[in-house]
């Protein structure tokens, strides 16, 4: 599980250690090092002769990165330090280590002089804010970062990009929310220190983070600000049954999705749910869309009956007022029950009222442009704009106005719990931005979501809203797996924008088709 932190909570645990004398920052500056070296050698680059230029401004992080600059010159690397802080500023320790290894330090007043150092050392350290910063960067450092990002985009277009190396977070990131305030030197590597930051896996700033390594300092952390789930935490929760199972304990799915204009919601709904290993498929409908869904699945089963979770809402046209009072029915009858429901696109409409509030364990799934809508009703006057510059907070918000978990669908999906643990997972691709993968999406949490209440009601208890939190960063997780695996790339890479494989277009029906695959590899 990767857990990340706010920077007071990293602070509060620093201190009883410096109070006592850990040596944090020695300890922290060798592992950036190390970190540096490890990265050049994976890049099949000499460390020794390697040319690394310390982008360097006041405060601890300069600090790390001249006592890192002093250990590789130690090694043989050429290393050169940019003040771009006036020397005064500058971590007195650091600046006389860096001295004492040979860099060469100089300060810098102008873009144009920084960018000609920048373009003849091929690895830069960004040591220029640290966690203590807030706001956008300001003058000069703005138009330092801007001048660095054009030179790095530059270098990359002609085949030739820096290795650009973060200290702790990249500089200009909302340490705490992930925000983008203002221009950030994006990362290809960041390592930070004692504990991963929010800032580094909330969107939308996470993917400027690149690959993160936490330099262990032995910290006594708290609860996370975010967590995100790992192969080993997807495998220990994906729900196996045992040979006693039947269809009923193995949970059984009710989805009421689809129409006439939008009839393949309802027939990807079903596959990503079966595609995940229910015990059983309830469909509702109109007759069209239920010929549709048993002409693809015939082990579906059309008709009302037992359900233990509902998926409400794929493919029906919020407008629609006829099949809104059904979705309302089946929404009625899951509070009384005490099932989970998954509201998604049509059925958000729901829960526009602002007075309305989730009356049994309830998830909904919108993209940024639903949510904003879902807020606006509720008298909160936001725009998508807003909610693509600051996803998390306004899943936390819509959580606590509807009380129910939230799924903020994006690039990296967040998921807030009105009370509970917030989670991030990004495991998914650019291919995945296509008609129909929500749907798939929706599917794979209800099945998830019945075994969840199967597990509750034999335990004769609710699941709650923790639990959910868990079964939606659960679903997401695979279901962007399965996004990997049909657009042909491996579960590990780095972006392509970074150098990583491309990959090829998939459709949603592709993803749904991947995800047993995709669940065996998890469970192997």
């Amino acid at each position: 599980m990767i857990t990340a932190h706010t920077a007071e909570a990293v602070r509060e645990a620093e201190e009883p250690l410096l109070a006592a004398g850990v040596p944090l920052m020695e300890r922290a500056s060798f592992a950036l090092s190390t970190a540096i070296a490890r990265e050049l050698r994976a890049r099949e680059q000499p460390v020794s002769g390697a040319r690394v230029l310390l982008l360097v401004g006041g405060g601890n992080n300069g600090g790390d990165a001249l006592h890192a600059g002093a250990y590789l010159a130690r090694r043989g690397c050429a290393v050169r330090a940019a003040l771009l802080a006036p020397e005064a500023r500058v971590h007195p320790a650091g600046l006389s280590a860096a001295r004492r290894a040979g860099v060469q330090v100089e300060q810098v007043a102008g873009e144009d002089g920084l960018v000609s150092l920048a373009a003849s050392h091929p690895v830069w350290v960004d040591g220029l804010t640290g966690i203590g910063a807030s706001g956008g960067l300001r003058s000069p450092l703005a138009e330092a970062v801007e001048a660095l990002t054009d030179r790095a985009a530059e270098l990359r277009r002609v085949g030739s990009p820096p290795l650009i190396v973060a200290v702790d977070v990249p500089s200009g990131i909302g340490v705490d929310d992930g925000s983008l305030p203002g221009p950030v030197l994006p990362a290809d590597l960041t390592v930070t220190m004692g504990a991963v930051k929010a800032g580094l896996v909330l969107p939308p700033a996470a993917p400027l983070a690149g690959r993160i390594e936490v330099v262990d300092l032995g910290l006594e952390l708290g609860e996370a600000e975010a967590m995100s789930l790992e192969e080993g935490d997807a495998a220990a929760r994906w729900p196996v049954p045992g040979t006693a199972d039947h269809k009923y304990t193995r949970g059984v799915l009710g989805v009421a999705a689809g129409s006439a204009t939008y009839p393949g919601a309802a027939v990807l709904t079903v596959a990503g749910a079966l595609a995940t290993g229910p015990g059983m498929v309830r469909y509702l409908g109109a007759p069209s869309v239920s010929a549709a869904v048993l002409g693809a699945y015939p082990e579906v089963v059309a008709g009302s009956g037992r359900v233990q979770a509902w998926v409400l809402g794929p493919g029906v046209d919020p407008d629609d007022e006829i099949r809104l009072e059904e979705l309302a029915e089946y929404r009625d009858a899951a509070a009384e029950a005490g099932v989970p429901v998954i509201f998604d696109a049509g059925g958000l409409s729901l829960l526009h009222e602002r007075e309305v509030k989730a009356e049994g364990p309830t998830v909904i799934t919108p993209h940024a442009g639903e949510l904003a809508a879902l807020l606006t009703a509720r008298g909160n006057d936001v725009a998508r704009a807003e909610v693509d510059a600051a996803p998390a907070a306004h899943a936390r918000r819509a959580a606590q106005l509807t009380g129910a978990v939230v799924l903020l669908k994006g690039s990296a999906t967040v998921i807030a719990a009105p009370d509970g643990p917030r989670y991030v997972q990004a495991e998914a691709t650019g291919w995945l931005a296509t008609a129909g993968a929500g749907d798939v999406l929706a599917g794979v949490l209800g099945t998830l979501a019945t075994a969840a209440q199967s597990t509750a009601e034999a335990g004769h208890r609710r699941v709650t809203a923790r639990e959910l939190a868990d079964v939606a960063a659960l679903a997401v997780f695979v279901h962007g797996r399965a996004a990997r695996r049909a657009a042909g790339l491996p579960p590990h890479a780095l972006p392509a924008a970074a150098g990583g494989p491309a990959g090829h277009p998939l459709r949603a029906g592709d993803v749904a088709a991947a995800l047993p695959a995709v669940i065996g590899e998890l469970l192997g």
